[in-house]
């Protein structure tokens, strides 16, 4: 299973570190043990193998790639994942920053990068390959990658956001071997960001001829009680031999602590070159359940035994938790209602890309979590195995998502050119994959589907629902459907029949509907997939009144490379206002800023979940006779600061946002004004002030007696430069990051939020920065260089480590003083 715990590697590197600390006698001795411990586990273990490091790459098409003897020995040397087009490309001309050209012909959907053509290639070494099966699994390449070993074609496959695997048994020779991956990202293909490339993990798996099959264990927790559980355990079992295998299948559950919580085995017998299903059912007691709150997770251990010895074995995580939904009752998580406080994601990762290294899937999550979301919708494709395990362990609910498009295209060359071939495979790979994740909750079969309501269509959905409740039937169907600006003489109760189909009907941007549709339509159950930011207060309005709108997922939880300035502010309407041109690369309309920092709706949303009693932001001066412009995705030009010296005197507005009743507000002790607040004035108050420099003070009232406030402060001139990780610890594994926040501060530490000041990056020690960024969407600039400019007084370096030890890190910029840090890598 591709989300086994990888023990063995995980063994493995922890030896490594561990023995190179011994001295003498105690080595050889250490080693003597470990090369036993290594045969007794390689005789019960499947080897699970990650097999990212050392590939050679070339960018562009280059014939015979695919030959076995190939002469690869220029080629650049490189570790998975990887995403070439977010690498800085040639200077040939004034149009190329960094990876951006203004020649793109992805251009503002795909934030100005390039794609193209890109091959991979890996030597790797084998030996006795008899009596086993080896297969090699990819996480996700984007996109239409063919796959060779040793000059023989493995397959082709299309869609760059489904695992695949192919058998390499039959072409395996005992030395060297060499596989081969021509990867083609051309033509417009996506509506956003996708990264080109191995872009995420790749793995070796070596089995005995009787093994589990990929995905093959399935686990249910079909009864969920305060003081028992039943699970269910489906096991599927593949015999390669030309013999028929008799076997114990037994699986073992353990809780959180590793503690043995049920066990059962079973005789299984299994023909020559066939295949069996066997189900196991537990009862456990005094579960804990899996919440976003207490995102609880057990394990299986499930092994196959032949005479006595575990010849194969595979571990799943999991989570005990029931789902129920009705349009009376609503969502119930372990018969609790759950309002889903929901946001949208794209899959990059920002400065990196595309390449999912896992600290940067396991940060987005916290991000996710900390700014308030209990739920995420991986818009419009499956995410990455990390991510998905992240939001296991971390509490997040997840609608896993198949396609932005079916048979009808959104763009030439999109996945509709492949669609009719190839849905059920790749809707097959997600539910199969995916499938004992706690965390998802939801299978979305489609995103603002071309021919959603038509009869064609409707075939399609009810395909896409068969196949995915064929390998699960325990979770909620669901589809996002818009309305019909792309078919402007449909009626919206057209799209009756498609929500037939669906356990949960989505909604992008709809919520004025949700109240007349439930009179027609009173068992729908609802759910906002796509909503404005703007627009917070009246979705979760309907969220809160109504137990039939189950949540709402706004359009974006993150700012996203690419879909240029969706979420624009700017100063009156110009045609081509909705999308910004070059040098605009970043959407702009998330709450959380593309290097994880609060935006101005953030703050806002936080009193509208009721995350927070009271916020206060400061709206940026607009010119004299003329009027803001906000984008549908956008947000008002207001600022979580009271810093602006260029603006002195000038009129601007304070926005404060409470559940408070009144709110009062003074500016150097001096009072402004006073204003009622109340769902009426979606819980906002408006106060104009003359600037002046010094301190804005809000204080909430209630029933005539101050009960909280919120204060902002003038900063003073930039003085220095403050270095700040996420985690200064670390561990020493190319898969691990460090996230170093860069301020620049003044002599009393506070961020001088209107600092624009280019930084130098420097680092010593076992370590490199592999990407640096800031929040600015239109101030393109390499995210590999060690220097970037300051945006809103902050940038970020993330760092990885190459090996255990002390890595020192530094921030420069002139007439400032310098940041330094240190982080340990273990």
């Amino acid at each position: 299973m591709i989300n086994n715990l990888l023990r063995w590697e995980v063994l493995k590197n922890e030896i490594v570190i561990f023995e190179t600390q011994l001295p003498g006698m105690k080595k050889l001795l250490f080693l003597l043990l470990l090369s036993l411990l290594m045969l007794s586990y390689a005789n019960a273990q499947r080897l699970h193998k990650l097999f990212d490091a050392s590939w050679k790459f070339h960018h562009g098409e280059v014939a015979h790639a695919s030959f076995e003897n190939f002469n690869d020995q220029n080629w650049r040397i490189l570790d998975l994942p990887h995403d070439w087009s977010i690498e800085d490309l040639p200077n040939q001309s004034d149009s190329v920053i960094g990876p951006f050209s203004a020649k793109s012909i992805g251009a503002t959907a795909t934030g100005y990068t390039l794609g193209g053509i890109g091959w991979y290639r890996k030597h790797f070494s084998f030996e006795n390959k008899a009596g086993k099966k080896v297969t090699i699994y990819f996480d996700g390449v984007y996109m239409n990658s063919d796959v060779f070993i040793n000059g023989h074609l493995l397959g082709n496959h299309p869609y760059g956001y489904t695992p695949f695997s192919y058998d390499l048994t039959p072409y395996l020779k005992n030395g060297e071997n060499v596989i081969a991956v021509r990867v083609s990202n051309e033509g417009k293909n996506s509506r956003w960001y996708s990264g080109s490339g191995i872009y995420r993990h790749v793995w070796l798996t070596v089995t005995p001829l009787l093994h589990f099959a990929q995905w093959g264990v399935y686990i249910t927790t079909p009864e969920v009680r305060d003081r028992s559980a039943t699970i269910k355990v489906n096991s599927k079992v593949v015999n390669a031999n030309t013999t028929e295998q008799n076997a114990i299948l037994r699986t073992t559950i353990f809780d959180k602590a590793n503690k043995k919580v049920a066990e059962e085995e079973k005789k299984i017998d299994i023909g020559e070159k066939n295949s069996n299903e066997t189900l196991q059912t537990f009862q456990i007691s005094n579960p804990h359940l899996w919440s976003p709150e207490t995102p609880y997770l057990y394990h299986a251990v499930s092994e196959l035994v032949v005479n006595n010895k575990a010849i194969e074995r595979v571990t799943n995580t999991f989570g005990v938790r029931s789902i129920s939904i009705t349009a009376s009752k609503g969502f119930l998580l372990n018969g609790k209602r759950i309002l889903l406080r929901g946001g949208c994601m794209h899959h990059d990762d920002g400065p990196l890309g595309s390449a999912t290294i896992d600290a940067a899937e396991i940060r987005k999550v916290h991000l996710l979590k900390s700014f308030g979301f209990n739920a995420v919708r991986t818009s419009h494709n499956p995410p990455s195995q990390q991510f998905l395990d992240a939001c296991d362990s971390i509490g997040i609910i997840v609608i896993d998502e198949a396609f932005d498009q079916w048979e009808r295209p959104k763009n030439p060359q999109d996945y509709h050119l492949y669609f009719d071939t190839s849905w059920k495979k790749d809707i097959d790979a997600m539910v199969q994959r995916d499938r004992n994740h706690p965390s998802v909750v939801f299978w979305s079969i489609g995103n603002e589907i071309n021919e959603r309501a038509d009869s064609s269509g409707l075939v399609i959905a009810k395909n896409l629902r068969d196949e995915v409740k064929l390998f699960d039937n325990t979770r909620l169907v669901t589809e996002a459907i818009c309305g019909f600006w792309d078919h402007p003489g449909y009626k919206w109760d057209t799209t009756a029949a498609a929500y037939e189909l669906l356990d949960v009907g989505g909604y992008n941007y709809l919520w004025k509907m949700y109240e007349s549709d439930h009179e027609k339509y009173p068992e729908r159950v609802i759910m906002g997939t796509e909503s404005f930011p703007m627009e917070a207060f009246d979705n979760w309005q309907q969220v809160k009144e109504h137990p039939y709108v189950i949540g709402d997922f706004v359009w974006t939880a993150m700012d996203y490379l690419g879909e240029t300035g969706i979420g624009h502010t700017g100063i009156d309407s110009t045609p081509g206002f909705q999308l910004q041109t070059f040098p605009w690369f970043n959407s702009w309309c998330g709450d959380i800023d593309l290097i994880g920092g609060k935006k101005p709706q953030s703050y806002y949303r936080d009193v509208v979940w009721g995350l927070s009693k009271m916020e206060m932001l400061v709206h940026k001066p607009i010119p004299a006779g003329h009027k803001e412009a906000v984008s549908a995705w956008g947000w008002p030009d207001e600022v979580h600061s009271y810093t602006f010296p260029r603006d002195e005197g000038k009129t601007m507005q304070v926005h404060v946002y409470t559940s408070f009743p009144k709110v009062r507000l003074f500016l150097n002790g001096k009072m402004v004004g006073e204003q009622n607040v109340s769902e009426a004035t979606k819980l906002t108050a408006i106060f104009n002030i003359n600037y002046e420099r010094g301190k804005l003070k809000a204080i909430a009232l209630k029933n005539g007696v101050a009960v909280d406030s919120v204060i902002l402060k003038t900063a003073g001139k930039p003085s220095g430069i403050r270095l700040t990780a996420d985690r200064d610890k670390i561990k020493a594994n190319r898969n691990d990051l460090s996230y170093v926040t860069a301020e620049v501060v003044d002599e009393k530490g506070n961020v001088v939020p209107d600092a624009i000041i280019p930084l130098q990056f420097s680092i010593e020690g076992p370590g490199k920065i592999i990407a640096t960024g800031n929040a600015n969407p239109s101030d393109m600039e390499s995210f590999q260089q060690p220097q970037h400019k300051t945006f809103r007084g902050k940038a970020l370096m993330i760092v990885q480590p190459k090996k255990a030890g002390t890595i020192r890190l530094k921030a420069t910029a002139k007439g400032l003083k310098s940041g330094e840090l240190v982080v340990e890598a273990k």
